[in-house]
């Protein structure tokens, strides 16, 4: 099961969160993504663990507990879904994907 971790202060490590959910089953994997230009944590992170039993014993053991002075929110995580994103800026503001013609002014 992959669970959402939110509310994560920008200095939490993997090895804190991996501490705070193996009381509850085995951790398979602790990914905390990361900003594209700084490298700095965006303050969220994904827990993944073999079972579901093991995830939602997790979500609410964990539920209303804080870490480095911070409330943390917790989630079962969606699947991300192909097609995210949307174009490019002309797209959006030509009138429709390969609409071509002028940019629209605002």
């Amino acid at each position: 099961m992959k669970i959402y971790v939110g509310n994560l202060s920008y200095d939490t490590t993997e090895e804190e969160l991996r501490g705070k959910f193996v009381a509850y089953g085995d951790v398979e994997s602790v990914v905390i993504p990361t900003d594209r230009y700084g490298g700095r944590s965006r303050g969220f992170a994904f827990i993944e663990m073999p079972t579901v039993l093991e995830g939602q014993a997790a979500i609410s053991g964990l539920n209303g507990t804080t870490l480095r002075d911070r409330s943390l929110k917790f989630d079962a995580a969606s699947a991300r879904t192909e097609g995210r994103g949307g174009g490019s800026y002309k797209d959006r503001t030509s009138g429709g994907i390969g609409g071509g013609g002028r940019w629209r002014r605002y």
